[in-house]
């Protein structure tokens, strides 16, 4: 029997990740993350992500975590919903981190498994008290993200068990090899309380997980609008449409995925004006400058916003 709210309205839709946007220097640079996150507004981005792994989380301190929720969520003032990512290997900083995500305004967290280098793994057991902790902290949604870099095998009953059991656990991000077969059974098994079965890894798995049921799509930031074609087609249930759009765009989010990484979305915010600098922080290496060239030559046929945004 599931225990979720029933007077909370679903996210559904395009919620990419922001890239945090750094100087060549590697400081933060806030100016250019405020037109970042004007910029995937203006693009279709039904809400947007912070945070996550293709923010650079891992080389941020938890002061800078801390500055870029403020000034995200003051920035963006409600225009769209903004998930903060609270990932931490302890259950109490990630529950005292969703708390204060909550506190400024976030309107869901998401949260791997407890997870440290190769080998630090955590049980079901404590999995399972882990991700009660975090909702016990908070009252907004906490989306679980099922992803290979935790090194953590969530299996479809457990992720089932936690959303019928644990209040605030109703979001799921897959994007672990066949999603599209992991969000169907999780979708059968947990019923009601899969309230936001969502797709990731830069949507390169996007048509199959929609065609499995997926309500949401967390992208990287640099062509919402592209997606938008993809997922409203669908959500219109204009499903070919939906495929011609997403075999149009295939090419950029197979570069993305493949190709440029976490550094995508910089390198076509620099080009269009968004952004003064591509930085990423060191010890991530810079873009190569033909992976550069590959990704906006790709990037050109489709004449994203990106690239006309800040001209």
């Amino acid at each position: 029997m599931s225990n979720k709210s029933n007077n909370r309205a679903a996210y559904r839709g395009v919620f990419p990740v922001a890239p945090t946007i750094f100087k060549d220097d590697g400081s933060l640079d806030l100016d250019g993350q405020r037109r970042c996150l004007d910029f995937m507004i203006d693009a279709g981005s039904h809400g947007i992500c912070i945070l996550a792994n293709y923010s650079e989380q891992f080389v941020l301190s938890d002061e800078e975590r801390s500055v870029l929720v403020q000034t995200t969520l003051e920035h963006v003032a409600g225009r769209v919903p903004v998930i903060v990512t609270t990932t931490h290997f302890s259950s109490r900083i990630c529950a005292e981190r969703s708390r204060a995500a909550q506190d400024a305004g976030a309107a869901m967290v998401m949260v791997m498994p407890p997870y440290h280098g190769a080998t630090f793994r955590v049980a079901e057991r404590g999995i399972y008290e882990f991700f009660q902790t975090v909702s016990d902290a908070i009252s907004i949604p906490v989306m679980i993200q099922d992803a290979p870099v935790s090194g953590t095998m969530l299996s479809v009953p457990f992720l089932a068990r936690m959303a019928k059991e644990i209040e605030n656990i109703s979001y799921f991000k897959i994007e672990v090899p066949q999603s599209a077969a992991k969000l169907r059974e999780l979708i059968s098994l947990g019923g009601d309380a899969i309230v936001g079965p969502w797709d990731g890894e830069e949507a390169i798995t996007l048509m199959a997980d929609l065609d499995a049921g997926a309500t949401g799509a967390m992208t990287g930031g640099g062509y919402p609008d592209g997606i938008r074609k993809i997922f409203d087609a669908y959500a219109a249930g204009d499903t070919e449409t939906a495929a011609q759009h997403y075999e149009r765009w295939l090419p950029l989010i197979n570069y993305e995925n493949r190709q440029g990484g976490l550094a995508s979305a910089k390198v076509l915010m620099k080009e269009g004006g968004v952004i003064r600098s591509d930085a990423v922080r060191h010890p991530l290496p810079q873009v190569h400058p033909a992976t550069r060239e590959g990704l906006l030559k790709v990037a050109r046929r489709l004449e994203p916003l990106v690239l006309r945004w800040g001209r």
